[in-house]
């Protein structure tokens, strides 16, 4: 669980069902941090835990994602692969202009601008 990403949703829900739930202390376990999960259970016959989980399942749903990224993942945010895409399928649309460019002034065959068409199209996928 070290390495895998810890989502502020799924934390909030172990957190409060920790409330409702006879064992509270859950959403520490999940977040890697089992000596306080631990401690949770041992004080599950008080209220300590409950009123605890609470509060935290509250914290975490009030904290925005970057906050809960340096707090519980080390730091580390979650992939936003969409700029990525959009900046990829950008280069790729002038690599394929400056190929039809090439084409059209007959530096290069129709059956050569086919191929390079097809390879950048398959970079895509």
């Amino acid at each position: 669980m070290l390495t895998k990403r810890k989502s502020r949703s799924v934390a909030a829900v172990l957190a409060f069902s920790g409330t409702l739930a006879p064992i509270s202390g859950l959403h520490k376990f999940y977040l890697g941090q089992p000596l306080w999960g631990l401690l949770y259970i041992l004080l599950s016959w008080t209220p300590i835990p409950k009123v605890a989980s609470t509060i935290e399942g509250v914290w975490y749903l009030a904290q925005n994602e970057e906050a809960f990224d340096r707090n519980f993942n080390l730091g580390k945010s979650a992939p936003r692969n969409s700029q990525k895409v959009i900046n990829q399928v950008g280069a790729i649309a002038d690599a394929m202009r400056e190929l039809d460019a090439l084409r059209q002034d007959g530096l290069i065959s129709e059956y050569e601008f086919e191929q390079k068409r097809r390879q950048l199209l398959d970079q895509i996928s």
